[in-house]
């Protein structure tokens, strides 16, 4: 029996876990049909696409501020669609000002609601909760230290690891990348990430560049590999890059021939096997950015999911970020905090709850203090070993089918919703 799975993913990092959880489902239940907003990743894992992603990626300070029409039609929209024609189950991923809001009007309207990516209360506003409670009927985290806290505020939640750790190789090939990109197997590489959304660019790619300016001075055959997400981006960097040249510089694009297959090895252990995120064979858009962190030494990367994903790559880093003094002040008013409650930023030194790795934020985030920490990381090999190590045992901790375990999740919740329709006759969903 066919039923509707409703999503909602607003940024890159969402669409591409939201298409592997999709897999998950659709390998667990072929009937399914899922409309809602996503990008290229969900549209060629099959969504029924009602709006693209682009119209939430600005949902954030001062761009909410300049698209707040935009925004408002997309909400109207969706709300108007979904409580007209109720999905059996509504999946927002991340987004939370977004996903939060419009998963209360579905629940109050009867509709199971799933979150999938917790917003980061133990660090900030820890007070949401109360929110995450009127809105979200099961929660779905990524990270082991998140279920505990649920299950305290007795929301119900499942820790389903993170899809990027089932879909990352747990032994990156280093050379292998070097040859798909064209370059020396000895070569010095830095990965340089300054982010996925316009303000990024403006306020990090600067500064970065003149870091890199800096480190050339130090190794003139550094190279550079600079992943951009799409066009915009790019036309923006370049404009950047016009101010702050660099040589040996690498832009990598994404292409449409960048796919690769979710195959598991013909000789892979039962564990391999059970840990493959979607059915064998899938086949998913690359992110561009993981063929620069496969291929470099060392990062140097704006804070966010591609932190993550550099130690995913098990590859040593330096986390950095900035926003602009006004953004920075909105930031504490609508907090009421300066700092987070946990001492880091970066997502690799809260999982392991060390200071594995530098930070260096807002006023500490000079091209002088950025240069020499990115240096050190190039120069101490003990401590690189140190840091993969660490990355292991994180890849572990994270690695178990998030696919397969979000997909239960949605498929039991669905089934209770098709249970509650059959037996009222009428056309409303019965809140799990």
């Amino acid at each position: 029996m066919t039923w509707r799975l409703g999503l909602v993913a607003g940024e890159p990092s969402g669409d591409l876990i939201a298409a592997r959880v999709l897999a998950g489902v659709q390998q667990a239940d072929p009937e399914v049909r899922a409309e809602g907003i996503g990008g290229p990743q969900l549209t060629q894992q099959g969504l029924t696409l009602l709006h693209p992603m682009q119209a939430l990626t600005v949902f954030g300070y001062l761009d909410a501020l300049k698209q707040v029409p935009t925004l408002v039609r997309t909400y109207l929209d969706v709300k108007r669609r979904w409580l007209k024609q109720p999905p059996n189950v509504f999946l927002g991923i991340d987004a939370p000002d977004f996903n939060l809001r419009l998963e209360h009007q579905l629940k109050q309207a009867g509709i199971p609601t799933v979150h999938l990516v917790s917003p980061s209360i133990w660090a900030w506003r820890y007070e949401r909760i109360h929110h995450i409670r009127e809105s979200v009927s099961h929660m779905l985290v990524m990270f082991p230290f998140e279920e505990a806290l649920y299950q305290k505020e007795k929301i119900p939640v499942t820790f389903v690891g993170h899809p990027l750790a089932d879909a990352i190789a747990q032994e990156p090939d280093r050379a292998a990348a070097r040859q798909r990109l064209g370059l020396d197997a000895e070569a010095r590489v830095l990965a340089m990430l300054p982010g996925s959304r316009a303000s990024e660019i403006k306020w990090i790619a600067p500064r970065f560049l003149q870091t890199v300016q800096r480190l050339q001075k130090r190794d003139p055959q550094l190279h550079v590999l600079v992943p951009m997400v799409n066009a915009a981006r790019l036309t923006e960097f370049n404009d950047i890059l016009q101010r702050y040249p660099v040589d040996n510089l690498h832009v990598l694009t994404a292409k449409p021939s960048q796919v690769f297959a979710n195959a598991v090895p013909p000789n892979a252990s039962a564990h391999q096997q059970n840990a493959s995120m979607a059915p064998v064979g899938t086949v998913f858009a690359r992110p561009v950015a993981w063929d620069a962190l496969e291929a470099c030494d060392v990062a140097l990367v704006a804070s966010g999911t591609a932190t993550l994903e550099t130690a995913l790559f098990k590859r040593p880093m330096v986390i950095s970020y900035a926003v602009s003094p006004w953004v920075r002040r909105i930031m504490a008013w609508k907090s009421g905090q300066q700092r987070p409650y946990v001492p880091w930023v970066g997502l690799p030194n809260v999982l392991l709850n060390d200071s594995v790795v530098p930070e260096l934020i807002q006023e500490d985030a000079t091209p002088e203090k950025l240069a020499d920490a990115v240096y050190e990381k190039f120069i101490d090999e003990r401590k690189a070993r140190e840091i993969e190590t660490r990355f292991h045992t994180l890849h572990h901790s994270l690695r178990c089918d998030t696919a397969h375990r979000a997909a239960q999740v949605l498929l039991e919740l669905a089934h209770q919703g098709r249970t509650a329709v059959k037996g009222s006759g009428s056309a409303g969903l019965a809140t799990p």
